[in-house]
């Protein structure tokens, strides 16, 4: 029961078009190359060999503290199409140096030993998918290794007499080496790099009220050339994670492949935000009667017509989950709000003149900052109608022009300082976005950019081991 339940919710979620599409590139691959093959060199120089004993004829041998030294790596990586990706080492090398204690007959000797691997094959396929949560994973590691041959250097008063048994030693060496790298490399891979992939946000808080569920929809698709992954990209109220917005956006198609990443967002990505929020804005100068004669008359026709000489407020709360739009020629947000007039008496209650409604539209530019998307709105259109009559409304016309300047100069920047603090893409801990270029299409947009790596795969890990967070973001 459990188990078709399971599968039921896997196919429904795998049928969701996603609010957020990441694609990189291998040209994002490309500069990823640097700092796994620096990564994959200091896992293997902390092999570590066990010590040796043993006999071959009238020799007696102990080698004990073998250090690797120096490795020289030909690498590359590239994807692995419908699976994941590959980093492959041919033809390259490995120094070691341990000590050696030797017996011969009565002859007693100790020294150092260099000894080096010479073509040196690694091959190893990550199988990259989605687990349970919904997170990116390593779940499987093919390796192959393989070292062609393995020299020794000898040194010492009895340098030449132990060439003698230099193939013995070196075969075992040799055995014992290639029998530690896949391990090691697994590790590296199975624990250390999916360390890294947990840094990943996958439900995480944008502030008090609202979270955003970045999980993967299906595990990710790999060519050749990319590796697409669809996030679901929905915001949720905290204090009902459970809930689930269905998404009727337009599926997001990303064709390009100049950049190292593209990031793909849907209209559902900027609708389904829980913005019910509530602003007050008070405006301390005086509006005098004959500035606006229409609208205090309609206004003050049961009230005191001495209120007209106090401070106004004007009370805005979002009736509706704003409405993005996405076009080529760009982005805007609807909002529609109930706007209370109040007057503000010294040392009395607020009195309610009137209540109106508000529809506007905002002009919306997206950018990027790091790995945080962030929004900048600007009031395009502003309209405002009463809730009373038609006769209030036209009263309200004259008002429409200083309202829309109150709004720009008061309202708009305090949603502007919320919306540039901005969202955290799905992206690992140390990695930014440069260079970023958008670009808006007919139901959503594509944000395509170059990465950077602020710090090294292995300081990302380690802080993450430590449970230190990455205070960039």
């Amino acid at each position: 029961m459990l188990s078709s339940l399971s599968l039921s919710l896997s196919l429904s979620l795998s049928s969701l078009p996603p609010g957020c599409k990441i694609r990189i590139t291998d040209r994002g691959l490309e500069m990823l190359k640097a700092e796994t093959k620096r990564f994959v060199e200091e896992e293997l120089s902390n092999i570590t060999m066990p010590e040796m004993r043993g006999e071959e004829g009238r020799f007696q041998y102990t080698i004990k503290d073998v250090k690797i030294t120096e490795l020289n790596l030909t690498s590359d990586l590239r994807f692995q199409p419908d699976v994941g990706l590959l980093f492959e080492v041919q033809n390259s090398s490995i120094t070691l140096n341990f000590q050696r204690r030797i017996l011969y007959w009565l002859f007693y000797d100790e020294g150092a030993i260099n000894a080096s691997a010479e073509g040196v094959d690694i091959f190893t396929v990550l199988h990259l998918n989605k687990d349970k949560e919904g997170r990116l994973k390593i779940s499987n590691v093919d390796c192959n290794a393989s070292i062609a041959k393995m020299r020794a250097r000898f040194s010492g008063t009895l340098g030449r007499v132990y060439d003698f048994i230099g193939a013995f030693l070196t075969t075992g060496m040799r055995f014992v080496l290639n029998k530690q790298i896949c391990p090691a490399l697994n590790h590296a891979a199975l624990v250390l790099v999916n360390q890294l992939l947990e840094t990943i946000p996958v439900r995480a808080e944008v502030d008090n009220y609202v979270g955003i569920d970045y999980s993967l929809l299906n595990d990710p698709v790999v060519t050749e050339t990319s590796l697409d992954m669809d996030f679901r990209g929905m915001f949720y109220d905290l204090k009902n994670e459970n809930e689930t917005l269905v998404n009727y956006a337009v599926n997001p198609i990303v064709r390009e492949y100049d950049r190292m990443i593209y990031l793909a967002l849907s209209e559902f990505f900027f609708d389904n935000h829980p913005i019910h929020f509530k602003t007050k804005l008070r405006c301390r100068n005086r509006i005098a009667m004959s500035q606006q004669p229409s609208i205090l008359c309609v206004c003050l026709s049961k009230q005191n017509p001495a209120l007209i000489e106090h401070p106004l407020s004007l009370e805005l709360e979002v009736t509706s989950p704003p409405r993005s739009t996405i076009k080529t020629s760009g982005a805007s947000v609807a909002v529609k709000c109930n706007v209370k007039v109040l007057v503000l008496p010294p040392g009395k209650p607020a009195v309610q003149l009137s209540s109106m409604t508000m529809e506007g539209k905002f002009n919306a530019k997206v950018s990027m900052k790091g790995k945080r998307l962030a929004i900048h709105l600007d009031l395009r259109r502003f309209k405002i109608f009463s809730n009373q009559s038609a006769l209030e409304s036209l009263a309200l016309i004259p008002l429409q022009g200083p309202l829309k300047t109150m709004l720009q100069i008061s309202v708009v920047p305090l949603i502007n300082n919320y919306t540039k603090r901005g969202v955290q893409i799905p992206l690992p801990d140390g990695l930014d976005f440069i260079e970023e270029v958008v670009e808006y299409h007919n139901g959503y947009i594509i944000v395509g950019a170059n990465l950077h790596f602020r710090t090294g795969l292995r300081e990302i890990i380690e802080r993450k081991l430590s449970g230190e967070t990455d205070n960039s973001i």
